[in-house]
């Protein structure tokens, strides 16, 4: 009666605490450089080591630059940057560097490296750490204290979270990615829906996502509360990590692939909530406000006032006044500034190659400044070598360097105040891409389509 959480929770339980925490050793710890240094620098002060340093991986990426990566301009950002360096060179933690064939956004080169595999246990100190479930792991978000944990004892202690399964069932329609799926669960459930459980996302649908699509679906589980979001392993998760750098290999893999293939849910398993949504009631989807959860479908509306509960009101036409954006507002056509394709939520090589399937032979509109920046060197690489950088080149479009991008404002990546952007990232909270900056999510296939137009497009009509 066991759910994939359990089985993999209980596999790693140390001890219990009575009427406390669980200990919950820990397979992987991520690092990068804005959460890392206080955590190494609590090390210091009590004359510790790392615990377990080859289980730990380290890269900076939220401070790279995407336009050039010979120097880091900003003060507080280059010194983020050379502290992580010189943390791991101390504490003998394996550094991935900017610049080098193994870097790139934390969230896109742990699962492309096979370093996040089926049933582990993963943390870092970054709250998209749950896009590593979508490989049927238990991956946490956590705090800088707690990174300091882990460093020095490879455990954790955790309350265990609630269990939920959210079952999208049915077929997918044309131009509906795993993005539309995760706005429309968020919309549906708001941004608080999944606040202290852990989700399981099941149904056809779901096995029917690539493992990209299923990245991006768990990656933007946080963005509806919830601790973790899981995928449980299938043929094509085994075959997505077949051969990976750090992949086990030989009589290992057997072994491994026999211990993923138990890992799901029992068919009697009990689940504290569980919600079905139809697949076919998902469309393209855009957000309208300064949460992921407001969101519409790209041919609606905005809610009008008579749509919210008078205790929402307020904050309603809060969000709509910073977006410049009115109540029961149509913004299928509506002028964009900037397009962003990247980030750990749609930064992956599928994401380029849905990007450059609605742009090929085309043009970017002339009102429009596009970034296109992969997540990965690896996810660079594979673009050349597809020749997507060449339709991307003809269509108007620059391939920049891997970073975090224009995700958020830590890098030169900034949207300018007031202007619109329409971006595959995950969080279009007040001043995320830039100070002042307006930010509506998409798609890749959305954005694709409105960096040809000029204006949110509905990709079904290109």
């Amino acid at each position: 009666m066991n759910t994939l959480f359990d089985k993999i929770w209980d596999a790693h339980v140390v001890q219990c605490v009575e009427d406390g925490p669980t200990q919950l050793y820990i397979d992987r710890l991520y690092c990068h450089e804005v959460t890392s240094p206080q955590a190494f620098d609590a090390l210091r002060d009590r004359g510790l080591k790392a615990f377990r340093p080859k289980q730990v991986y380290a890269m900076p990426d939220h401070n790279t630059p995407s336009d050039q990566q010979e120097v880091i301009n900003d003060p507080v950002g280059r010194k983020q940057v050379e502290t992580l360096k010189k943390n791991c060179e101390e504490f003998g933690i394996n550094h991935f560097a900017m610049g080098t064939k193994d870097n790139g956004i934390i969230h896109v080169v742990g699962p492309e490296k096979g370093l996040s595999l089926p049933g582990m246990t993963i943390v870092c100190g970054d709250s998209h750490t749950s896009t590593h479930g979508a490989v049927g792991a238990l991956a946490m978000g956590i705090g800088t204290s707690e990174v300091a944990e882990v460093l020095a004892s490879q455990c954790i202690l955790q309350q265990k979270p609630k269990s939920m399964r959210i079952n999208i069932e049915g077929e997918l329609q044309p131009g509906v990615t795993a993005k539309d799926v995760a706005l429309y669960i968020m919309a549906m459930m708001t941004t608080s829906g999944a606040t202290g459980y852990a989700v399981e996302y099941a149904g056809s649908a779901i096995r029917s996502l690539s493992m990209e699509g299923r990245l991006t679906l768990s990656n933007l589980s946080i963005e509806m509360g919830s601790r973790a979001g899981l995928i449980a392993p299938d043929e094509k998760t085994i075959e997505y990590l077949k051969g990976r750098e750090y992949a086990p290999k030989g009589e290992a893999w057997d072994k491994a692939v026999a211990y993923w293939k138990t890992l799901k849910s029992d068919d009697d398993a009990v689940f504290d909530k569980e919600v079905t949504y139809r697949a076919e009631d998902i469309t393209p989807r855009i957000t309208y406000g300064t949460n992921p959860g407001a969101g519409i479908a790209i041919d609606g509306n905005i809610p009008t006032l008579d749509e919210i509960p008078e205790a929402e009101k307020a904050g309603f036409l809060s969000q709509l006044d910073y977006m410049q954006f009115t109540p029961g507002e149509h913004l299928e056509g509506h002028p964009v500034d900037y397009v962003f394709l990247g980030a750990c939520t749609n930064g992956r090589i599928e994401d380029f190659r849905a990007f450059a399937s609605v742009v090929k032979g085309k043009k970017k509109a002339e009102n429009v400044v596009a970034w296109l920046v992969p997540g990965s060197w690896l996810v660079r690489q594979q673009i050349i070598d597809e020749g997507i950088d060449k339709i991307l080149e003809e269509a108007g479009f620059e391939l920049r360097l891997p970073s975090c991008s224009a995700c958020l404002a830590m890098n030169p990546d900034k949207v300018p105040a007031g202007k619109l952007a329409i971006s595959t990232s995950n969080r279009n909270f007040v001043g995320r891409q830039g100070p002042g900056a307006r930010t509506v999510l998409a798609s890749p296939l959305t954005v694709a389509a409105s960096a040809i137009t000029g204006v949110i497009t509905d990709p079904r009509t290109v």
